[in-house]
Formats: C-alpha cells, structure tokens, sequence
C-alpha cells in the first residue's frame, strides 16, 4: 500500500472512529454519569484524552515509509 492511499484510508478511518467513539461517549454519559458536576468534568476529561491513545497507532501506520 502506497503512503498516499495509507494515508486516505487512515483519514477516512480517523474521522469515523472518532464520530463513533464520540456518539458512544454520550451514551455512556447519558446512562452511567451522575447529574452532579463533579462527576460529569471526571467522565468528559477521562473521555476527551482516551481517543488519543487508538489515533496514535492509526497516523504512526499512516505516516510509515513505503517498504519498496
């Protein structure tokens, strides 16, 4: 795979993964977080930095150099 499709087929997946990940995060906001504050900036700050993680792996991959 050329580093040019890599890098469409990593956008294309970074984009959805994170629209994705985002509607779950509210979900699980809307059934598992308190109405309390407190509980709300924990769960939001938690949530906000944990897709960072699974994207990292993604634009290493896209960012790799050709093989040939």
């Amino acid at each position: 795979m050329t580093a040019r499709s890599r890098k469409l087929v990593g956008l294309i997946g970074l984009v959805a993964g994170l629209a994705l990940y985002a509607l779950l995060a509210m979900r699980l906001a809307i059934d598992v977080v308190p109405d309390l504050w407190p509980g709300q900036v924990v769960f939001y700050a938690i949530a906000g930095i944990a897709w960072i993680f699974p994207a990292k792996w993604l634009i290493y991959w896209m960012q790799a150099r050709d093989r040939w």
